[in-house]
């Protein structure tokens, strides 16, 4: 027995250890789309449906990028692990890089807003209100990346607390703006929709500023210190490391657009149905933060033990990982459940959206367990520098499975919003099951498959 049929305390709690600061980080992302969606609800329908829109039209593009910088996951950890801190100062010259050159398509993909929501079926005056949300938004984009690089190449040396303290900072800013611009305090004029897109614009501004002042004077970036010269901009690594981060990104805009899809598909129904759709899905994005803290940390952890040679350790790491997936969802499924008629009165006064949104919230909860279940096998895969196949089981999952029923079941069976949510959780719980399968199959393999070099190169 090597150890890995059981899953040691030690490795829960080192995945734990690295992952819940993660965790606190990426809820603070999403807190900053909740509470814009709190406020934006007490404007009007239409801004709330607007504002959902404008949000994942952005995010779907926004993945590829984040899943580019993501790229020095698996180099930055491995790396670490064997203690060469010039490859991993040379990750994040490249993550910064690539954060540049992705945010350029990204913020032109925004500049069409309006006509790609009049593409997708949505009424003149919520396209017309997701223009203009997204056009106040065009400079985080570049922020938000920049900001990823700094995060992403810590993170991979066990330095998970920063990134957590910009976010929930920048956090309760932006709720004070918020409530500066949205509603007309302090002199400012009542702004609305387009008050929460500057709030945001400002706070993210401030995001990769404040994270790199906390590198550099605490100096987490010790060992890995790197100057620029000619070989930072080196093509062939630059190759490798996107050839490593655009599967991750694919994989995640993939996955978001398959939500943007439901969202659209529940416009198709009325303003009332996609408000609803948008409630219970930003709850359930919010509450999914959770299971993709813990991933990230758990890429760092397998990468590390990859890099140390501790193929042990690693399996059990991954077993371990998996598991903590599907407990850290647990609450929030639980939650869905029982407090179903409560949440949705967070975001709206309408009782038609309210009892909309309470009738499908358990469906949410089902979809949660398997939600997290399949992020933390993305994770170790990251870790293992395998992410390719986990784009494919996406793509195969919700396009050709997920997505197809869920337009069945709410169309051609009535079953409306509840059928969407129906054909999501079940195209979910596919993915969970072929991501774990393949993760534990990836695990077995010798180390040497799965080490990626100084340039980014995996194994053979």
């Amino acid at each position: 027995m090597d150890g890995a049929q059981t899953v040691p305390r030690s490795e829960l709690s080192a995945v734990w250890r690295l992952g819940w600061p993660l965790a606190l980080a990426q809820l603070g992302i999403m807190l900053a789309g909740v509470v814009d969606t709190v406020m934006v609800g007490r404007v009007s329908v239409e801004a709330l449906a607007a504002c959902a829109l404008a949000n994942t039209y952005h995010w779907t593009f926004m993945a590829i990028g984040m899943g580019v910088v993501m790229g020095i996951d698996a180099q930055v950890s491995q790396a670490h692990g064997r203690r060469d801190g010039e490859a991993a100062g040379r990750a994040l010259q490249r993550g910064l890089i690539l954060a540049v050159v992705a945010s350029v398509p990204i913020t032109a993909a925004l500049l069409f807003t309006e006509p790609a929501m009049l593409l997708l079926g949505q009424t003149p005056e919520v396209a017309r209100l997701a223009h203009s949300y997204n056009m106040w938004k065009l400079p985080t984009t570049f922020c938000f990346l920049t900001y990823a690089a700094f995060k992403h190449f810590l993170q991979g040396r066990g330095v998970v607390k920063p990134a957590t303290i910009v976010m929930w900072g920048s956090n309760i800013i932006d709720g004070f703006l918020n409530w500066v611009f949205i509603f007309g305090h302090l002199g400012s004029p009542a702004m609305g929709l387009e008050g929460a897109a500057l709030s945001t614009t400002l706070t993210t501004a401030a995001e990769p500023v404040l994270i790199y002042w906390i590198m550099k004077h605490y100096a987490f970036d010790e060992g890995a210190k790197v100057p620029w010269d000619r070989s930072s901009f080196a093509l062939g690594p630059l190759l490798e490391t996107f050839k490593l981060g655009f599967p991750i990104g694919l994989q995640m805009s993939l996955e978001g657009a398959a939500f943007g899809l439901a969202s659209v598909m529940s416009g198709w129904i009325d303003v009332t149905n996609i408000g609803a759709h948008q409630v219970v899905l930003n709850m359930a994005s919010f509450a999914f933060m959770v299971p993709l803290g813990l991933s990230m940390g758990a890429a760092t952890r397998v990468g590390n033990l990859i890099g140390e040679g501790d193929a042990h350790a690693m399996r059990r790491a991954v077993k371990g990982s998996l598991a903590l997936g599907a407990l850290s969802m647990t609450v929030s499924a639980l939650a869905f459940v029982t407090l179903r008629t409560l949440l949705p009165r967070l975001y709206s006064d309408d009782a038609a959206l309210i009892a909309l949104a309470a009738g499908v919230l358990p469906l949410a909860g089902a979809f949660q367990l398997a939600d997290g279940v399949q992020v933390m096998a993305c994770g170790v895969l990251r870790g293992m520098g395998r992410p390719h196949v986990a784009a494919l089981i996406t793509v195969l999952g919700y396009y050709a499975f997920a997505l197809p029923l869920a337009f069945l079941m709410a169309f051609n069976l009535g079953f409306g919003l509840h059928g969407i949510w129906a054909g999501l959780a079940l195209g979910v719980g596919s993915v969970a099951i072929a991501l774990t399968v393949w993760a534990l199959r990836t695990a077995r393999l010798p180390l040497e498959a799965l080490r990626v070099d100084a340039q980014g190169s995996a194994g053979a």
